[in-house]
């Protein structure tokens, strides 16, 4: 699962700020930067979802180990079809949560990733969530330093926009009209750019 979110080598010649991604009022066309700008190898080997009031855990995948029994964590995540352009579908990833997930307050992820064998100073991620092409909330979480060679885990707490059950209502009734973008910056500089599209339709 996570293995395709691994790049490398050269970085792109028009260095993308934080002002610059701050300036998106809605999903990107495209991706700022190619999967080349990864040159510090970041590489994500799981990552969870927890409902911080109840525990519940909403979502898990660890790309370095067999998957468990249980819910099959292939009906909550997947790539875009065959229809779409191969690095697009690489790096956008489709959740379809149950229908209760839009009641959450508070969520919880952990990420664990590793990087290379360069430094990786003031690792940062914002993510920028929107309904129907409108700005709904916007995350900034930083990380630090990473010395080389090392395996991390990035814990994020996200507090929730509350919504009004029509609100609830459109966004269920709009799978995957809600999407994010989120950018991965290592000392200011934009080095990596997924997305992510959501349904709450199970």
């Amino acid at each position: 699962f996570f293995s395709r979110f691994r790049g490398q080598l050269p970085i792109p010649t028009m260095p993308i700020s934080v002002d610059d991604v701050l300036q998106h009022t809605k999903p990107t066309e495209g991706f700022l930067v190619p999967l080349s700008a990864n040159i510090y190898n970041i590489a994500f080997h799981s990552f969870k979802i927890r409902d911080m009031d109840s525990n519940e855990v909403l979502f898990e995948v660890d790309g370095d180990k067999e998957p468990e029994d249980g819910e099959n964590q292939s009906q909550v995540a997947t790539h875009p079809g065959s229809d779409v352009d191969p690095e697009v579908a690489m790096r956008t990833i489709r959740y379809n949560f149950r229908r209760s997930f839009l009641k959450c307050r508070t969520i919880g992820t952990k990420l664990v990733f590793s990087v290379g064998d360069k430094p990786v100073p003031n690792f940062r991620m914002i993510e920028r969530h929107y309904f129907r092409d409108k700005l709904i909330k916007s995350f900034d979480f930083n990380f630090g330093f990473c010395i080389p060679n090392s395996t991390n885990s990035w814990e994020a707490i996200y507090d929730l926009p509350e919504l009004t059950d029509a609100q609830e209502e459109e966004i269920r009734n709009n799978p995957y009209e809600s999407k994010s973008d989120s950018f991965y910056f290592v000392d200011g500089q934009l080095v990596m750019h997924n997305k992510a599209e959501y349904a709450y339709t199970r």
